[in-house]
């Protein structure tokens, strides 16, 4: 990139900086980089690090091996955490993927842009609903800013690498590239022939984890001054379930007793740990590395250990994600302070320089709390919005969960179902598992939390479900 070349095209739009430049090139190098100092503040691009946010699919919060109960093998996962500070309570801000991606993206309460479940609110068959769910965006709308808007404004060469699931293209929301990212919540395959319009077949047979950790390292190696921005969105660990005949045979002699959907998603989680560590030999140790999943695990499949629910509901369960960051200045060790995925940008922000009056964020910079010096965010509130429904797997019941709210502060959670106005209070320290319920034991914390809630939802506008007067057709 040649600096002189682009002050000349910025200054000929101005008539009084194209007579000056007329007088002499040493004009043009002073006169007009002050003209462009002067307009816009100055992008430094060789003092920030690099960004790496690895976004896995549906893992659950025990399954790393880092994290508490971990129950898989994940060297290199582990090395990471042993150089960062692993979040032990950490929480998307959605019990599913799109809301939970909207959320980490944009730095913003779902309500803010409406994404609150995948597809359709009216999951499910209509004879068992008994509220009317607000209508649910299902990609996120251009006008909403995105973490790749905001970097690459501030000189960050931005790439997306896997599942978007925020709309057609991620090239339209700030990406300058985009390998395999779509409006897809999984994979066709897992193995090339991929039919992945917005990424090339392989060699058949070649790995969909392992092509996109391919380009993701010839993106960072790329020669380009600027600071690199790298969205690494793994499609795994969501279904479908898929590993190679060898992974599976191999796994499944190791461990006779595994049945093999267990001996395959071992596999799928093992490959993406590989990869991991590949794609970590590119950055360097003071370049900021994020790594969490997207929400929890799925139902059976997943391991939350001794959390309740899975996937889809606004138990812990359902809601808690590994989450590790690292970087120069980041104290290693591990906390159990509450944070959720809407900390992320506002983090991220901040190590990039980005003046907080051109944010509008709801979640907290965590750089205080990673440097050591800040356990402020221990009182805060942390809040849900889901006013949706949605099935049940297999023959568990018509629900997996129904329209719901919860906020948490500090050790106490409270959630509210709307269809009949039940509200569940847990105290996370003593029952992580969420096993008792406190509503009635504990009328003073149950009211004050309900009433932050409903606080809440009112600043932010969020749309409620709306009671059924009749059945549905």
């Amino acid at each position: 990139m040649d600096p002189i070349r682009n002050i000349r095209r910025w200054a000929s739009q101005d008539r009084l900086s194209q007579l000056l430049c007329e007088e002499s090139e040493t004009m043009i190098s002073s006169l007009c980089l002050t003209l462009l100092m002067l307009a816009s503040p100055a992008v430094d691009t060789t003092s920030r690090p690099d960004i790496v946010m690895i976004l896995v699919d549906d893992m659950g919060w025990a399954d790393p091996g880092f994290m508490p109960d971990g129950s898989q093998v994940t060297p290199n996962l582990d090395a990471l955490a042993e150089q960062g500070m692993v979040f032990t309570q950490a929480t998307s801000n959605g019990p599913n993927c799109a809301p939970s991606r909207a959320c980490m993206m944009t730095g913003q309460w779902s309500p803010r842009h409406g994404i609150f479940t995948v597809g359709n609110a009216k999951r499910g068959k209509a004879e068992n609903r008994r509220m009317e769910p607000p209508q649910n965006r299902t990609v996120l709308a251009l006008q909403e800013e995105t973490m790749a808007e905001q970097l690459g404004k501030a000189g960050y060469r931005t790439g997306h690498f896997g599942k978007w699931h925020l709309g057609k293209d991620p090239l339209e929301q700030g990406f300058e590239f985009n390998v395999g990212g779509n409006k897809a919540g999984h994979p066709k395959s897992y193995f090339s022939p991929y039919r992945n319009a917005n990424l090339k077949d392989g060699p058949e047979g070649e790995s969909l984890t392992d092509r996109l950790t391919d380009e993701a390292i010839e993106f960072l190696q790329a020669e380009d001054d600027r600071p690199v921005f790298l969205h690494m969105s793994y499609y795994t660990v969501h279904t479908p379930l898929q590993a190679t005949d060898e992974e599976i045979a191999a796994l499944l002699k190791q461990h006779p007793d595994w049945d093999k959907r267990q001996a395959t998603y071992t596999a799928m989680v093992q490959r993406l740990d590989r990869n991991i560590g590949r794609l970590l030999e590119h950055v360097d140790e003071h370049d900021v590395v994020v790594f969490c999943s997207d929400n929890g695990g799925q139902p059976r499949i997943g391991n939350m250990a001794m959390l309740r629910g899975s996937k889809g509901m606004l138990y812990e369960g359902g809601i808690r994600v590994p989450l590790v960051i690292s970087g120069q200045g980041v104290e290693s060790g591990r906390t159990d302070l509450p944070v959720t995925l809407l900390d992320v940008a506002p983090t991220i922000y901040e190590w990039a320089g980005i003046p907080d009056d051109e944010q509008s964020l709801d979640g907290d910079s965590l750089v205080p709390v990673l440097e050591g010096s800040d356990h402020s965010l221990e009182s805060r509130s942390l809040f849900w919005h889901f006013p949706a429904y949605l099935e049940a797997a297999g023959k568990s019941g018509p629900w997996r969960t129904t329209p719901a709210g919860a906020i948490r502060e500090g050790r106490w959670k409270l959630i509210e179902f709307f269809e009949d106005g039940r509200l569940e209070l847990y105290d996370l320290e003593a029952d992580p598992g969420e096993t008792r319920n406190l509503a009635k034991q504990e009328p003073e914390i149950r009211e004050r939390l309900h009433r932050l809630l409903v606080e809440w939802r009112e600043s932010v506008k969020a749309p409620m479900p709306v009671a059924l007067t009749r059945a549905a057709p």
